[in-house]
């Protein structure tokens, strides 16, 4: 019997800010270049089927489940693991700060995906995408068909809740998740992050993830 060694492909993957030529198996994910051949352990791998969210990074400044991704498809991608949010001196980035603020965590093994998560998310609050919770589905400033700019969305725990609810904590951190994201949100509400807990389904109902 024969057997056939795995396709190999060169590819290279700009990460960080880094730019890094790989030769893999063509069938690797991205969360498996990431980790295993780059190093960059922040990123975890959790259920490895997309369902978990502990693999979430950012592609091209959206978040994204890097266990669902082929490391050969993201070559002209820019990717943003959990070690490139700090600043080149180690400045924590606002939502790192803020998890550590609240407590945000307990194992810590979810929070780089949830760090990731929230930052995507806030991007696109910020650029006026409604959630399932929205009082508006329309994305204009005017709540109809308007002028086209989009208004930034409000977030208060409803909102991150459900803009959330890819990222599972099988620790429950949930209420003090919601707080530290509102924490950083502009114009977030904290006062309002107590609801969260519980939810076994993540911090919130559905969910818009990339």
């Amino acid at each position: 019997m024969t057997t056939t060694e795995p396709a190999a492909s060169l590819v290279s993957l700009h990460v960080n800010g880094a730019t890094w030529q790989l030769t893999i198996d063509s069938r690797t994910t991205l969360l498996d270049a990431l980790r295993e051949t780059i190093g960059l352990t922040g990123s975890k791998k959790g259920c490895d089927h997309g369902q978990c969210g502990a693999c979430t990074v950012l592609v091209d400044g959206r978040r994204a489940n890097s266990c669902l991704l082929f490391a050969v498809a993201m070559e002209d991608a820019e990717i943003t693991t959990i070690e490139g949010l700090a600043g080149p001196d180690g400045t924590l980035h606002p939502l790192q700060r803020a998890f550590v603020d609240r407590d945000a965590l307990q194992c810590g093994y979810c929070t780089p995906g949830h760090v990731c998560s929230a930052a995507g998310m806030l991007g696109e609050a910020a650029a006026g995408w409604p959630s399932a919770v929205s009082p508006s589905l329309v994305p204009d400033g005017d709540g109809g068909e308007g002028d086209g700019h989009s208004a930034a969305v409000a977030l208060d725990a409803a909102e991150v809740r459900e803009r959330m609810s890819g990222n599972l904590c099988r620790c429950g951190a949930y209420v003090n998740i919601v707080a530290a994201i509102l924490d950083a949100a502009p114009g977030g509400q904290a006062g309002g992050g107590g609801g969260a807990g519980g939810r076994a389904e993540g911090a919130g109902g559905r969910g818009g993830r990339a």
